[in-house]
């Protein structure tokens, strides 16, 4: 029986209906009703509108709503916003419109949502980090806006492929960099593991269908794998009169990658490459802990654990609000398996992450950390005039993944990111406490304020009145209130410093009878080797400037002084324009990169971030000056503009390279065996004929370990050199590392 091909029309309504359908918390007519009203107002809207893919633009607002209710859980206040939420923006409706059909709640969402129009100051800020920003700023009232938001970013990456190839990689790497996170810190697993998946294969389209070619064929030996192991475990519970699901889940295409490049291992080298979850129903009567570590019991009589290996999020749950008890053991054939073990309600939670942590949520229960965590989001989005990169930087520093423990004296926890020292821990109690501390007692142990702390410590801070914050002390903390208070004490420690010298130099002028004035300041500036006057003021609040010679300083004719200064402030280099420059651009307008870097007839250069080689996947950044600055597509200086400033980039790629030669790293360790060293320099000179810059390579303890920098032609070149040093006696790994010292 063919498949009846359905018209524009019939989509949107199948897409209509399966909204009304599945809509998990539509109470009655009404419910229904108000949904058919935001469609009708948003179908009228974008009547005509299509989408880049050429479908009508309404079937966008009605996918994200679907994803909202079907995917997330969200209610019927959520679908409206959902449905409207690009009417404002793209159509003549306003939120006026919006309130006076819906209420406040939905047009104050749907406010959330819109993206900023109008005049913008660009050297300034970054549009794409100002949306981001006035997105977030409704947290102060209502996290629905993030959620709506993730869906539609979600449905974004699920069409990608209409756009062109220099859209594509950015709004991936602007997903990775922020949204996948994101929806990581609010609990949103499934949606954050699909948002990983296809940023990787919009990013690197090749190793994600490698990656995904061999787990299809790994399959059905997982399945008959998961089966063997499974048989006594569901005989076990079912004696202790459990009911539950029993199922194997592989790991995300995204995390395998993740794996392979942090640990330098190939596919076939993961053990962990799928978990088996058990979901069960809490017998009534017993704390759902206690049952978690009953059916961990039993499983441990069958299969052995791996003792370093439990994760007990029952205990403590994560800050996005996930438990579950894992753990490794081992299986059938020698095989380590990974169980997760959760209850239905532990398992909604970490399926739908926010929207089921708040329908669980009693009144009167304590905040979770993820309460926290949105508060301590507010607390930033409510500080006056801050800078929207600036902020960028500190909420992409704010969604850390792995947090320690640690104790106050009084035994309460506060969690902080891996990494953080007694500092962030003092501002995490009150900025002031923070702004005040002068050293720390951890386990009762007296230590400096930079010192890291580890889960489990119990920690002091000591206090003194009189102390301030230096600029020194951002280097040693790592949570963005700890930043923020900082900053925020060293600008009122500027701000008091420039009044005090402000009134220094008025009292001084007015001892000598003399007004401030335009030609008064053109002397004193230079004499005091201050380009403003502000610079001058805080000079003299902080006591770095007397002004016992002002008398002198201006009798004096200084008219050469400040000729020679005004000359210097004059004398910058002319930027050349673009016209002296041959670039050459293939007919898709991609910026094609010639195989002389210093021939200095081109526009560009290489980004010494990540030093890019020809073959690497690259992109390139236009910078205000007009120069194109070239970075890999992995670097993350790259990933970081893809996600705040996507204006600059410009798709590049590489020309034929035959002669001229890069500057590359790699990174070796091995077995400290007799002849090694010279078997590596052999197969570099001898076999590939690449010339070495520097070797640094020293053993220790039967191991060596080092760097080689080689000039080489290509990527290619370079892989296969790789493949063939590893596959040398004693060397054990071989990869390419960042040139970060040039």
């Amino acid at each position: 029986m063919e498949e009846k091909i359905l018209t524009e029309e019939e989509k949107i309504q199948e897409e209509l209906q399966a909204i009304l359908k599945n809509c998990m918390h539509c109470k009655g007519k009404q419910d229904e009703q108000l949904i058919m009203k935001a469609f009708r107002m948003a179908n009228e809207a974008h009547k005509g509108m299509r989408r880049k893919s050429g479908e009508p633009f309404i079937m966008h607002p009605l996918a994200v709503a679907r994803i909202v209710t079907e995917e997330i859980g969200m209610g019927v206040t959520s679908i409206l916003s959902a449905l409207l939420h690009d009417v404002v923006e793209d159509t003549e409706l306003t939120i006026e419109n919006i309130e006076n059909a819906f209420g406040k709640k939905v047009a104050s969402i749907v406010d959330g949502l819109t993206k900023i129009s109008g005049v913008f100051d660009k050297e300034s800020n970054s549009l794409q980090a100002e949306n981001f920003r006035k997105m977030l700023l409704t947290l102060s009232d209502d996290v629905r806006v993030i959620i709506i938001k993730l869906a539609d970013r979600l449905h974004n990456m699920r069409t990608l492929d209409s756009l062109p190839r220099k859209k594509q990689v950015k709004i991936a790497g602007e997903t990775i960099y922020l949204y996948a996170p994101l929806a990581h810190r609010l609990g949103l697993y499934n949606i954050k593991t699909e948002m990983e998946d296809l940023s990787l294969m919009y990013r690197y389209p090749e190793v994600y269908n490698e990656l995904s070619e061999k787990i299809a064929l790994s399959e059905k030996k997982r399945i008959q794998l998961i089966n063997h192991f499974s048989i006594p475990i569901i005989s076990r519970l079912d004696q202790g009169g459990f009911t539950f699901n029993i199922s194997g889940r592989s790991k995300s295409i995204y995390s395998i990658y993740e794996k392979m490049q942090q640990k330098n291992v190939s596919f076939e080298e993961i053990f962990d490459l799928f978990a088996i979850r058990i979901v069960f129903d809490p017998k009534p009567g017993i704390p759902e802990k206690t049952q978690c570590w009953d059916i961990y019991s039993s499983i441990t009589d069958i299969y052995p654990p791996k003792p370093d290996r439990i994760r007990d999020w029952v205990s403590t749950p994560k800050a996005n609000g996930y438990e579950a008890l894992h753990t490794t053991v081992m299986g059938p054939n020698g095989k380590w398996m990974e169980v997760q073990i959760r209850s239905r309600r532990m398992d909604e939670i970490a399926e739908r992450g926010f929207a089921a942590h708040w329908k669980y949520k009693t009144v009167g229960a304590q905040d979770t950390e993820l309460d926290k965590w949105i508060k301590n989001i507010r607390e930033m989005l409510e500080k006056p005039n801050s800078d929207a990169m600036e902020f960028l930087d500190e909420f992409k520093l704010n969604l850390f993944a792995s947090e320690i423990m640690v104790f106050t004296p009084k035994g309460n926890i506060i969690t902080l990111p891996t990494d953080a020292t007694a500092l962030d821990f003092a501002y995490e109690i009150h900025s002031e406490i923070g702004n005040s501390a002068i050293g720390a007692k951890i386990n009762h142990k007296l230590l400096p304020v930079n010192t890291k702390l580890t889960s489990g410590d119990q920690v002091e801070i000591l206090t003194t009145e009189g102390r301030k914050p230096s600029l020194e002390w951002s280097d040693y903390v790592t949570t963005v209130k700890a930043k923020s208070a900082i900053k925020a004490a060293l600008k009122a420690e500027s701000k008091n410093r420039l009044e005090v010298g402000k009134h220094i130099l008025e009292e001084k002028l007015k001892a000598l009878n003399i007004t401030p004035s335009g030609r008064v300041f053109k002397k004193i500036l230079p004499a005091y080797d201050s380009s403003n006057k502000d610079e001058l003021y805080s000079k003299i609040g902080s006591g770095i400037v007397s002004l016992e010679n002002m008398k002198n300083v201006l009798a004096k004719n200084t008219k050469n002084k400040w000729v020679r200064v005004w000359d210097l402030s004059l004398g910058r280099p002319a930027v050349p324009p673009k016209s002296d420059h041959k670039d050459t651009y293939d007919e898709e307008g991609r910026l094609l990169l010639k195989e002389n870097i210093d021939d200095g007839e081109h526009n560009y250069e290489l980004g010494n971030c990540c030093n890019p080689i020809p073959g690497d996947e690259v992109i390139g950044e236009r910078q205000d000056d007009g120069l194109i600055v070239i970075h890999r597509t992995d670097c993350s200086d790259a990933i970081k503009i893809m996600s705040s400033q996507g204006d600059k980039l410009v798709t590049v790629s590489w020309t034929q390279h035959k002669v001229f030669s890069y500057l590359a790293r790699i990174h070796l360790s091995g077995w400290d065996r007799f002849g090694v060293y010279n078997s590596i320099t052999n197969t570099i000179v001898q076999e590939f004929n690449i010339s070495m810059r520097t070797i640094n390579l020293h053993g220790h303890d039967g191991i060596f370990d080092g760097t080689i920098d080689l000039y080489v032609h290509n990527a290619r070149d370079l892989n296969n050199l790789i493949m063939n040093l590893v596959k040398l006696k004693g060397v054990e790994s071989v990869h390419r590392v960042e040139i970060k010292d040039q």
